[in-house]
């Protein structure tokens, strides 16, 4: 590296969703996974607070849902506002469990805290450097609009030695679940080949797997890549295999030729283990199954995030032999588990 070469970095978070499985007045007591989730949200703020980074990005979906009550947002800003108040500014993106905006409550909270609300451009000083972080809140029709919605943040006439592009959304290509579903197609996906040129990168929440996309899917380069952190903790059983974390990006100034993304570090973050496990009720009946989910529950992590399905004969009747209460009460008080309710019986 050139002596007069200085990096810096960007910490990228997304898709928190705060909230979730967290009541404020829970009908029963037991554990509750939303307490991993704002667990991981203040662990992966941590390089912030210590300032060994110069800005934090929130890819969009810090809460689970739109409509949170005042207590839960206060509860998510404490971090973000210790960041902030340590002089490391914070940009959020608006994401689609917001709806596209984040609730009152976040405006005016602190000088150093820059909402997405409408498409615009904050630009800041990192080392000698302009650089310029443009966005928009998630957008449905965004196949549509993207060109239009780029214009409108302003971004590609801004004078600046690196300009990043912050979304929540899918770009053609991005892959999630099990099975490696790739979003090719919709009203909300973006095209690849319609990423301008003059972008340091793309940085998105909304794919909850860590990915960075280079190509389209005709195989030709991004002019742009498209960084996603994924998400900080499991949603769903979709995502059990997958690593959960944040990105710590580095950007690195050189004289003349201005300032370049030079390396995406992921940093894991831990997470439960989430198993399913499957029981043959041909030949049982309600106790016979209460012992085999004993049994079967004895064997596993017991902080493990457990649910069950039945098969055979009698599989669809057994689904009504437990209450969630008797369920739980087979488990350890640290596991968390719940049934598989096959589709015919969330139909009826």
């Amino acid at each position: 590296m050139d002596a007069n070469q200085r990096t810096h970095k960007i910490l990228l978070l997304a898709d928190t969703h705060l909230g979730y499985d967290l009541p404020f007045r829970p009908r029963i007591q037991r554990r509750r996974r939303g307490y991993d989730f704002f667990n991981n949200f203040e662990s992966a703020l941590k390089p912030a607070l210590r300032n060994e980074v110069d800005l934090v990005v929130h890819g969009g979906d810090l809460f689970f849902r739109s409509k949170v009550p005042p207590a839960l947002v206060e509860m998510a800003m404490a971090p973000l506002i210790r960041v902030a108040e340590s002089g490391v500014p914070v940009l959020i993106v608006p994401g689609n469990h917001e709806r596209g905006r984040i609730p009152s409550l976040l405006w005016a909270v602190h000088p150093n805290v820059h909402i997405f609300d409408v498409p615009r451009t904050f630009i800041f000083s990192i080392g000698d450097m302009r650089v310029a972080f443009g966005g928009f809140p998630f957008s449905r029709n965004v196949r549509s609009d993207f060109k239009n919605l780029v214009s409108q943040t302003g971004l590609l006439d801004t004078d600046a030695e690196a300009r990043f592009l912050c979304l929540h959304q899918a770009v053609e290509g991005a892959q999630v679940g099990a099975h490696n579903y790739t979003f090719r197609q919709g009203k909300d996906v973006i095209i690849g080949a319609e990423i301008p040129e003059g972008l340091t990168a793309v940085l998105s929440g909304h794919i909850h797997r860590t990915q960075v996309l280079t190509h389209d899917l005709q195989k030709q380069p991004l002019k742009a890549r498209v960084i996603y952190p994924g998400s900080i903790e499991r949603t769903s059983f979709a995502e059990r295999d997958e690593r959960k974390g944040y990105l710590l990006l580095s950007i690195s100034q050189s004289g003349s030729q201005g300032m370049k993304l030079v390396d995406d570090c992921f940093i894991e973050l831990p997470t439960r283990p989430m198993i399913q496990i499957t029981i043959d009720v041909t030949d049982l009946d309600p106790r016979g199954l209460e012992g085999q989910i004993k049994k079967r529950l004895a064997t596993i992590d017991p902080n493990a995030v457990v649910r069950l399905k039945f098969s055979g004969d009698k599989s669809t009747r057994a689904y009504g032999w437990l209450s969630a209460a008797e369920l739980r009460a087979l488990a350890p008080q640290t596991m968390n588990v719940s049934l598989a309710y096959p589709r015919v019986l969330r139909q009826s």
